[in-house]
């Protein structure tokens, strides 16, 4: 076989990936809303690509749960889904809380400053609300003590529910006041961490987990009626 048929082969599998990976930054950066309608031609005009690969790409994020497909009526962003959000929340407090116990029985020297880095990362962030950076930094540390655990599916879980929660639904929903919380929860997590405490760590995270899901929730609850009242 020629290298050129041998790249005509790769070819579709790499124009995929490209799209894939280009819905994912229009996601990102919110030139993608739930609910959207996806005119999947004019997503390849803007990532100059062939409607092939654009379409392939709508499967992939329609297994992820990103996207939602309909027979003759195409592809649409999946719509907000107060559900859904909330079970991404009670994922996070079910799983993160129980790797605790793994990681500090395996963190050493090197995984404590690993956690600290991902903790001063975080407190440094700018503090503006809407800037990304810091919604980041913030998941960087949560995913820090979760991979400290060594626990690869569940970590995997983990990373999953956070890609649904940025991507998807933009992570935005927490009013100021909850800036300084989570910076005093991440504090008290790592402290309890260092010191080799279970319980305090474990309680300290649950709670966390949970005002932040009470925060989120009551947030998206109260743009969406907003946005209901906006309509009529």
């Amino acid at each position: 076989m020629t290298k050129k048929n041998t790249e005509k082969i790769k070819h579709p599998e790499d124009s995929s990936l490209i799209a894939y990976q280009g819905i994912r930054r229009m996601l990102y950066s919110k030139e993608l809303a739930p609910g959207q309608k996806i005119a999947y031609r004019d997503l390849a005009e803007k990532l100059q690509l062939s409607p092939t690969p654009i379409i392939q790409a709508l499967k992939w994020l329609e297994l992820q749960g990103f996207v939602h497909h309909e027979p003759n009526r195409g592809y649409s962003m999946a719509p907000f889904s107060i559900k859904e959000i909330e079970e991404l929340y009670e994922l996070r407090e079910l799983i993160e809380p129980s790797l605790v116990s793994t990681t500090i029985q395996n963190i050493d020297k090197k995984g404590l400053s690993e956690l600290k880095a991902a903790l001063e990362a975080h407190l440094s962030a700018e503090r503006e609300f809407y800037l990304k950076e810091r919604l980041f930094k913030n998941r960087e540390f949560h995913m820090t003590l979760a991979s400290l655990s060594g626990k690869a599916t569940q970590i995997r879980v983990l990373q999953n529910v956070f890609e649904m929660l940025f991507l998807k639904y933009g992570g935005n929903y927490l009013p100021m006041s909850s800036l300084i919380s989570t910076d005093q929860a991440h504090q008290e997590i790592y402290d309890a961490v260092s010191l080799r405490s279970l319980e305090r760590a474990q309680t300290v995270l649950k709670n966390h987990i949970t005002n932040v899901k009470i925060q989120v929730l009551s947030s998206v609850k109260k743009m969406l009626a907003e946005q209901e009242q906006s309509v009529f």
